[in-house]
């Protein structure tokens, strides 16, 4: 039998003298480990579902690689049938999708706007946007024939005064002049990346080529690729690179030739800040778990000096030091075990709340959301859970050392 372990769960389970100091002690220090550990859970949450919404809105926008000309003028690239599946038989990439952009003007009656149009096809996955559409049906488009169909952001809605099913005129600079297209809105979606939201609208992959005048050839402005495992961005974009060497040297007009670069390279500044959070994250649970250990700390005292006499009975009774030590850090690791269920509850109660409510809001403009996203992680949980536990246990070594200048004669007589 576990000595110290044994007389720690007596001491726990004891229900006399609850108006001695030690209770309300005790009820702090579990008070303080719940509250740390609920904090912590919430402040991993948010981070994590920061990080995952508006990486996968940047990601829905721009694909993991894409693919782009090499060269600092022009923005055309000639993605051929026969490299495109090369590329799409590479390890690791999932879809690739070519598209085509155009710049012109959307104009009303009453306003007009510069925006950039971006041509896609049947091949283009759309899940994405039509996962944010707010009025009307995300179209089919096409490749070989027109809709005359567009897909408009709700900014650019709100500042033409567009809606579902309103028609409306688009002019484009050509070589030949300029050229006039009427479109009907067929879906207006919202994703608040105000970077996207503000000047790209979807169209057909026919028209944007055929304004370019590219519709005959194998030119396009770029295209987009998916990799099966995020993780493997990395080495999966240093394959594509070199493959693209391969192809560019095929390639006879210099101008058209290929390069890669992965979202993170795209857009540095929205992924750099979610990397700052990272730096956040650690400080709040330092903090926490220092929190919990010092409210330890305060109540351990009590209880030791609370339980004097019946330290010096145990010594009297032939128990060393480093027995009652081990007894009152089981009975320590009891309480935190019972804040630990608490905080556990509370805040994984929180993020459940937050996550079917959405009673915490914040400004799109500045944080790309409306609501704050939290994630549960359960693997994460666990290890804050048992973190927290051995930081807070290792923590009360040194003030357990305070039971071995107790000394039993005196303590007999200590109330």
């Amino acid at each position: 039998m576990n000595f110290p372990l044994f007389i720690a769960r007596r001491i726990y389970s004891g229900k006399e003298d609850k108006r001695k100091v030690s209770r309300p002690a005790i009820r702090i220090a579990m008070l303080g480990v719940a509250i740390g550990l609920a904090v912590m859970i919430v402040t991993v949450s948010v981070v994590l579902g920061f990080k995952h919404t508006i990486r996968d809105k940047v990601i829905g926008f721009g694909s993991h690689i894409q693919i782009e000309s090499l060269m600092a003028v022009g923005n055309q690239v000639e993605l051929s049938d026969s490299t495109m599946d090369i590329l799409s038989h590479m390890a690791g990439i999932g879809h690739i999708q070519r598209f085509a952009m155009a710049q012109g003007i959307l104009k009303t009656d009453s306003d007009f706007l510069g925006v950039a149009f971006k041509g896609i096809d049947e091949q283009y996955q759309t899940d994405f946007i039509s996962q944010h559409v707010i009025d009307g049906k995300m179209p089919a488009f096409h490749a070989a024939e027109s809709t005359n169909s567009i897909a408009i952001s709700k900014v650019i809605a709100d500042k033409l005064q567009l809606k579902a099913d309103d028609r409306v005129f688009a002019y484009f600079i050509t070589d030949d002049g300029v050229k006039a297209r009427k479109f009907t809105v067929a879906a207006v979606y919202q994703t608040n990346m105000n970077k996207f939201d503000q000047a790209l609208c979807f169209t057909d992959l026919y028209t944007t080529r055929k304004l370019s005048g590219t519709d005959t050839t194998d030119i396009y402005s770029g295209a987009e690729m998916t990799v099966d495992n995020f993780e493997l961005l990395d080495p999966i974009a240093t394959d594509v690179a070199e493959q693209l060497k391969i192809i560019n040297s095929e390639i006879e007009e210099p101008y058209y030739t290929l390069a890669s670069k992965t979202i993170f390279e795209a857009y540095p500044q929205i992924f750099s800040w979610l990397q700052l959070l990272d730096i956040n994250v650690w400080i709040i649970l330092v903090l926490m778990v220092c929190v919990a250990g010092f409210t330890m700390i305060s109540g351990l005292l009590i209880i030791i000096l609370e339980r004097t006499q019946m330290i010096g009975i145990l010594k009297a009774l032939g128990a060393r030091n480093k027995t009652i030590r081990h007894t009152f850090l089981w009975f320590a690791a009891f309480i935190i075990s019972q804040g630990l269920l608490w905080g556990d509850i509370i805040g994984i109660g929180i993020v459940l709340l937050q996550q079917h409510f959405g009673f915490v809001t914040l400004d799109p403009a500045t944080y790309y959301v409306r609501e704050a996203p939290m994630e549960l992680n359960i693997p994460i949980i666990v290890a804050l859970n048992a973190a927290t536990l051995l930081v807070s246990v290792f923590i009360l070594i040194a003030p357990s050392y305070l039971i071995s200048f107790i000394h039993p004669a005196k303590s007999m007589r200590y109330e």
